[in-house]
């Protein structure tokens, strides 16, 4: 493979749809080591899941689109040998952070593996790569990232609002991980995988993101009790929220529209609003400091 497949496989820039679980756990830090903060952010966005996204791609040998390549390049042992690369980079940058993180690691990197790896292939079981998943790459996530970023004990960080704040990441990813695949159901029957989003079909899929998206919008709404600050989520959730019912809208009408490049806008519009959101959170945080604040 050349170094430009290798890179394309790492799908670094999809990092991006999963960094509100960082931005999250940031803004509600009670004491943010920037150095940590700066280090786990690098660890996880750009080792830990470009190597996971590497691994999963080397045992896939994706012929159609994928992520966010419409046409992922061949692959072959190298790209294998990379993703083993990073992980063990990420595990010993991880040791500095601490033990905690470094478990943490660990476990996700198992759990990545065992979605695409022939001998144990989660993909294949629609139910529990779902749960899984979402819940990896949602909750545990949060939780990890915050007892890392502020060198918690692991007790501070399993108490009713983390736990909270863990629950709504997951019921974020509960709605949005099927969407990214809605329109790779040839190519996943072609594998024999029946995901999340083939058993629930095109229109089952959407309307599975509405039911979590709701649900995760009541929790956030819990989760800052009412306050004022709650309604600029769906403020900065309002792009991706429209452009969702147009797409649903012309996927009513044909199932066609399922596809690579409406799910890729979707999900940068709904990680870009959750980005902006939790952004101004840590921005508000900060400035109540010098007597700012939104009740």
């Amino acid at each position: 493979m050349t170094p430009r497949a290798i890179w394309l496989h790492l799908r670094v820039p999809f990092s991006f749809f999963l960094l509100p679980v960082f931005t999250f756990a940031l803004s509600q830090s009670p004491r943010p080591d920037w150095v940590r903060a700066g280090l786990v952010l690098v660890i996880i966005h750009l080792l830990l899941y470009p190597a996971s996204n590497a691994y999963n791609s080397y045992f896939d040998k994706d012929e159609g689109s994928i992520g966010i390549l419409e046409a992922p390049p061949a692959v072959d042992k190298a790209l294998f040998n990379v993703a083993w690369v990073l992980d063990v980079v990420a595990l010993v940058l991880g040791i500095w952070v601490g033990w905690w993180f470094v478990a943490y690691l660990l476990i996700y990197g198992f759990i990545s593996k065992a979605y695409s790896h022939p001998a144990i292939r989660l993909k294949k079981y629609p139910l529990i790569s779902w749960v899984i998943v979402s819940m990896f790459q949602g909750g545990f996530t949060y939780i990890m990232t915050l007892q890392a970023i502020n060198g918690l004990p692991i007790a501070d960080v399993f108490r009713v609002k983390p736990l909270l704040a863990g629950l709504l990441c997951t019921l974020n990813l509960l709605a949005v991980y099927p969407i990214t695949q809605v329109y790779q159901h040839e190519e996943d029957a072609r594998r024999g995988d029946l995901t999340m989003s083939r058993l629930l079909g095109v229109r089952g899929t959407f309307l599975n993101a509405i039911f979590f998206f709701m649900l995760s919008l009541t929790g956030f709404y819990v989760y800052f009790n009412g306050k004022v600050v709650f309604w600029l989520l769906p403020l900065c959730l309002l792009p991706g929220i429209l452009f969702f019912l147009g797409w649903f809208r012309r996927v009513a009408k044909d199932v066609n529209q399922a596809d690579f490049r409406s799910a890729m806008r979707m999900t940068l519009l709904s990680g870009l609003g959750l980005n902006i959101f939790f952004l101004i959170l840590l921005f508000l945080r900060f400035s109540e400091s010098v007597g700012i604040k939104i009740n």
